[in-house]
């Protein structure tokens, strides 16, 4: 077993003891930013219910500390999966956007290679708003088999057909907050609970103290359960599937735009 799967699983029964049960907790607690706040005083989406957006409260500058979107920036990450199987995943922000439930959002390309062969290619749609929580807002996926599209399940556009969107970050992550990160009823329903604000990460590209760490899971594959660890002024730099898989995700260079 991996050091790093390790730590994952030590951080995951940290998160458990001290109260990863969601963001109705009355508990207070320390912040990224430092500062001490109340679980309870967060509004965040959960699961399938509705959430009010104002779309003049969303901007597509999105500089949140723990995964800045400058058009221009470039992720590059080696994914590994069980079969021992690597796949080449490249992230760039374009300087594009689009219009969804007349809010403007940032659209970032996500592409999967696996010796050269485009295996999927996304284009996902991020907004940031006022408090500074980063929204994801749908994606354009295509799924490649042998050179030509296979199935473009998993697309989705916040309301569009009764989906809504998520947030893939907090503005100011907090032990203990559980949200939905995005919602379409039988296609996508992913949620996240932030379980440490000071996880320890080594990659490729580099070694990263004092980051966020999720747990990731899906009301459509409930025994699949991933953690991601996101390092300050970089995004994520690591990715991990600790129960229904082995699936490792590492950053492997990444240019600011």
């Amino acid at each position: 077993m991996r050091p790093a799967i390790l730590f994952i699983s030590a951080a995951l029964l940290i998160g458990i003891a001290t109260g990863c049960g969601g963001k109705s907790s009355q508990s207070t607690a320390q912040t990224t930013d430092g500062t001490a706040t109340s679980a309870a005083a967060t509004s965040l989406p959960e699961g399938s219910k509705p959430f009010k957006m104002n779309p003049a409260d969303f901007t597509t500058e999105i500089d949140h500390p723990y995964w800045p979107m400058r058009p221009g920036s470039r992720w590059i990450f080696r994914e590994t999966d069980a079969q021992g199987s690597v796949s080449r995943v490249v992230v760039t922000v374009l300087d594009k956007t689009k219009t969804i439930m007349g809010i403007e959002a940032r659209i970032v390309h996500d592409q999967v290679s696996e010796d050269g062969e485009v295996k999927e290619d996304t284009f996902d749609w991020y907004a940031q708003d006022a408090e500074g929580n980063l929204w994801y807002l749908g994606e354009d996926t295509t799924e490649y088999e042998n050179g030509k599209p296979k199935t473009k399940e998993g697309s989705w556009e916040a309301g569009v057909d009764g989906a809504f969107a998520g947030v893939i970050l907090p503005a100011h992550s907090q032990v203990g907050m559980t949200y939905r990160e995005e919602y379409y009823k039988g296609h996508a329903e992913d949620g996240a609970s932030i379980l440490s604000v000071d996880a320890f990460a080594k990659v490729p590209y580099g070694t990263f103290a004092h980051g966020i760490q999720t747990r990731n899971f899906s009301g459509i594959e409930p025994d699949t359960i991933e953690e991601k660890i996101y390092a300050k002024g970089v995004g994520v730099v690591l990715e991990i599937t600790v129960s229904g898989g082995s699936d490792r995700t590492e950053l492997v260079s990444y240019k600011e735009g």
